[in-house]
């Protein structure tokens, strides 16, 4: 009905105007005179909407926006799962051994007899391949059977290591989102609340109960999908430093084999 009236009364208006123009139009002479209106100058739409404030203002203004509450716990599950994630990373890489290399200098020293040579080579070498070594090589005395049992049961132990603090990193992908869906509820429960208190259904107080809502579940996204990116990564590189392990332990198995003969 509004729009209704507002709409006859601009077109009575208009009507109004026109027959007014009509009765003091100039002499096509005058009509010459009159200068043409100013070309209006393009809008780009592209151009920058005014919002010239750095990244980190808008990043904390969204913050307090989302609630400190709940922000600060999803920032804390990022924080947390960044650092175990970077820890294991830099072990992950410190892990890695040159197999081969490793394999030519236990074996020439097991070719002269040098046992403690070849306990030293391992000793001085980081890395499970060459923990799994020295664990063999101690009970090389023991026979073939003894050291493969060894070295399969030490085996699974540098593989548990290996894996340390993944099931925390996988804990806060779980919660992030689930921190972020909670601080949506209680906004929706508070714009709600603003709606009955205010006994009317405002567009600002509706706007505001869903923009704190939106914000914590954009944060929990967000922080779960970096998580998993970190959390594949290791759980590929996991599984490259278990297959060298492998192939090293049935290696050094049959070059103990060989020299024992």
């Amino acid at each position: 009905m509004f729009l209704a009236v507002a709409g006859l009364l601009t077109f009575t208006a208009f009507q109004s105007v026109k027959a007014q123009d009509e009765e003091a139009a100039p002499a096509p002479e005058a009509q010459e005179e009159v200068a043409a209106p100013a070309a209006e100058t393009p809008v780009n739409p592209f151009e920058a909407t005014g919002n010239d404030k750095p990244l980190h203002q808008q990043l904390k203004a969204k913050f307090i926006e989302g609630g400190a509450g709940f922000m600060a716990l999803v920032l804390i599950c990022l924080i947390l799962g960044l650092a175990i994630a970077i820890e294991r990373i830099i072990t992950l890489n410190l892990a890695q051994t040159n197999t081969n290399k490793l394999l030519g200098s236990v074996e020439d020293a097991l070719k002269k007899g040098d046992v403690e040579k070849a306990k030293d080579v391992c000793r001085n070498t980081r890395g499970p391949v060459a923990s799994i070594f020295y664990q063999g090589l101690i009970r090389m005395d023991q026979g073939v059977e003894n050291v493969e049992k060894a070295v399969t049961s030490y085996g699974s132990v540098q593989m548990a290591q290996l894996e340390k603090g993944l099931s925390w990193i996988s804990l806060f992908i779980g919660i992030a989102p689930m921190l972020g869906f909670l601080g949506t509820v209680i906004g929706l429960i508070q714009a709600f609340d603003a709606i009955e208190v205010a006994g009317d259904i405002s567009p600002n107080l509706v706007a505001g109960g869903m923009k704190v809502a939106l914000i914590t579940t954009v944060g929990g996204l967000v922080v779960a999908i970096i998580l998993q990116l970190f959390y594949n990564y290791l759980i590929s590189k996991i599984d490259t430093i278990v297959a060298q392990m492998e192939d090293a332990s049935i290696s050094f198995v049959d070059l103990l084999v060989a020299n024992q003969k």
